[in-house]
């Protein structure tokens, strides 16, 4: 049936205490009704939930028990609608329902008029408030409720859903909704969805957690995408560094296979990278294929590709292998040293013909690419050993580029100290904290097997273990000077490596010297004053012989 708008009281049964109707009014006054107000059924039914419907003369009525003290009141109101009529109509205890969304202490409400003034506040958001029962009831709901758009809602008619609301020194997550009939605006609810700031702190702490994440992954990938992979990439003032970037610059035009030999950490693939981002094909791909990786039973499928259907597990589509993926541009064969002999043919026919011949297919397709390769292996002597051949080594090795390891290029340690302090800072958003000279010279007695890349995540360690300002000695690993075994054999360093090693540790010294000095013989302040531990302090004094006794 339609919805009425109507929704007004229709008629009153007062009941006495024997179950006896003593007063009637409105439809109260039909036999039929008061006959079920002697029902003992339809009142027992009625009694239990307190709120029902009844069906007369093809109107829905709703219908109240009130109980009082020497009685109950049945008031029969209008139908307020068709979805509240079937509310109460379909759920026995809808009466407990309303009475819980009025006092759901958990879940506080408040209701204002059409000029925005109370009508009802919950008992919890009384409470809260310091409100006695009804002391709020009439007034403007602005004066009672801090930063409240009550009033807003009812002058605009827009809801606004899951706002922030600051009251008494609280956040709270608050709905407001405009009631509206017959399209004109009557009032307005606003209901707070958290009782307090607990459950809205957790969901706090947890957006910021995934704020941060997700700024955290914009950074990286920015850092990626601007990265620079030029010879800006190729970090150092050395002469060893500068040799390299020389080479580099003569080497990238050419479309001359090249060897990248250096040891593990040396960074062999950012100078393929420099390689190719100056040669002609810079606008084309880089392919990276780490030859050592590369199973027996997977290598053609991997590096030529295959047909639609060639195997149980195939792309529908067929896939392209990785030197029709590098087409123009340039394919980096990393670890090639520990390529498995078996492979070592298949690579060799690829590149000595320029034609590839997917799995599952009868057509040889020509490939135009750049060959670069690097390894930390002695390819001539794994020759000699039989593990690599002899005519794969001539094919990939007309250039050769042989990079430094960090040992012989010490004096770069502070810059490429400073760059990886800037890059983790940046992807953590934090300070760039500086490092101390004492820090510095320690890196400079090290080592580094691990050469840049064990520099790097040295770095990185010491950058999550400082306080964040400086970095000093105690911040870095615990990490003997020299190694008990052997360095492999290189040629002998520098000069201008040792001099600056020499520059660095009288710097110290003499830093040692005055900082003694200004705390007055007093070593434990000394240490403080340096940003050093009492035990390096020592270390460094036996060192110069001025141990005395404070």
């Amino acid at each position: 049936m339609p919805a009425t708008t109507n929704f007004a009281v229709a008629g009153v049964v007062v009941i006495d205490a024997t179950n006896r109707p003593v007063m009637t009014v409105g439809i109260g006054s039909d036999p039929r009704v008061k006959s079920l107000a002697t029902d003992k059924m339809w009142m027992g039914d009625i009694r239990n939930q307190r709120l029902t419907t009844l069906n007369l003369d093809r109107k829905v009525f709703t219908v109240l028990l009130v109980p009082m003290e020497e009685g109950e009141l049945l008031v029969f109101s209008n139908a307020p609608g068709d979805a509240l009529l079937n509310f109460i109509g379909s759920v026995d205890f809808a009466w407990d329902i309303f009475q819980h969304l009025l006092t759901d202490p958990f879940d506080g409400m408040t209701v204002v008029d059409k000029n925005a003034h109370l009508v009802y506040v919950s008992p919890i958001h009384e409470t809260f408030f310091g409100l006695k029962s009804g002391d709020g009831i009439g007034r403007p709901v602005e004066q009672v409720i801090d930063n409240t758009r009550l009033h807003e809602v009812v002058a605009s008619g827009k809801a606004e859903i899951g706002s922030i609301q600051r009251m008494r020194r609280s956040d709270r997550v608050v709905s407001r909704i405009p009631i509206k009939r017959d399209g004109q605006i009557i009032g307005a609810i606003g209901r707070v969805m958290f009782k307090g700031p607990q459950q809205l702190e957790a969901l706090s702490l947890r957006v910021k957690a995934l704020e941060g994440e997700l700024e955290f992954y914009k950074r990286e990938t920015e850092t990626l995408r601007s990265r620079d992979y030029g010879l800006e990439a190729i970090i150092g003032g050395s002469s060893a560094v500068q040799r390299l970037r020389a080479q580099i610059i003569k080497v990238a035009p050419l479309e001359i296979p090249v060897l990248i030999r250096g040891e593990s950490g040396t960074g062999k693939e950012l100078v393929a990278h420099a390689l190719h981002h100056l040669s002609p094909r810079r606008d084309r791909s880089m392919v990276n294929v780490n030859a050592a990786a590369l199973p027996a039973n997977l290598v053609e499928s991997e590096l030529f590709g295959y047909e639609a259907g060639a195997f149980t597990g195939a792309d529908k589509k067929g896939r392209k292998g990785k030197f029709e993926q590098a087409e123009g541009g340039t394919i980096f064969l990393d670890e090639i040293g520990d390529t498995p002999l078996e492979v070592q043919a298949k690579l060799l026919r690829v590149l000595q013909d320029r034609i590839v011949e997917r799995v599952g297919g009868d057509r040889p397709r020509a490939v135009d690419f750049r060959l670069v390769s690097a390894t930390n292996k002695d390819l001539q002597a794994s020759v000699e050993s039989g593990v690599f051949r002899l005519d794969l080594f001539y094919r990939i090795s007309p250039i050769v580029i042989e990079l430094p390891p960090l040992r012989e290029r010490i004096e770069d340690i502070p810059l490429l100290a400073t760059k990886f302090l800037h890059d983790i800072a940046y992807r953590h958003a934090r300070p760039v904290p500086d490092i101390s000279p004492a820090a510095l010279a320690e890196l400079a007695e090290r080592p580094w097997p691990g050469n840049i890349r064990q520099l790097q995540h040295e770095i990185e360690r010491a950058f999550v273990f400082s306080d964040g300002v400086t970095i000093g000695v105690e911040d870095l690993s615990q990490m003997p000077a020299r190694l008990g075994a052997a360095a492999p054999p290189t040629a002998p360093r520098d000069v201008q490596s040792r001099d600056l090693k020499n520059v660095i540790a009288e710097l110290q010294n003499e830093q040692i010297r005055e900082a003694i000095s200004a705390c007055g013989g007093n070593k434990k302040k000394a240490a403080a004053l340096l940003g050093i531990s009492r035990s390096f302090l020592y270390k460094k004094l036996t060192e110069m012989g001025e141990i005395h006794d404070a």
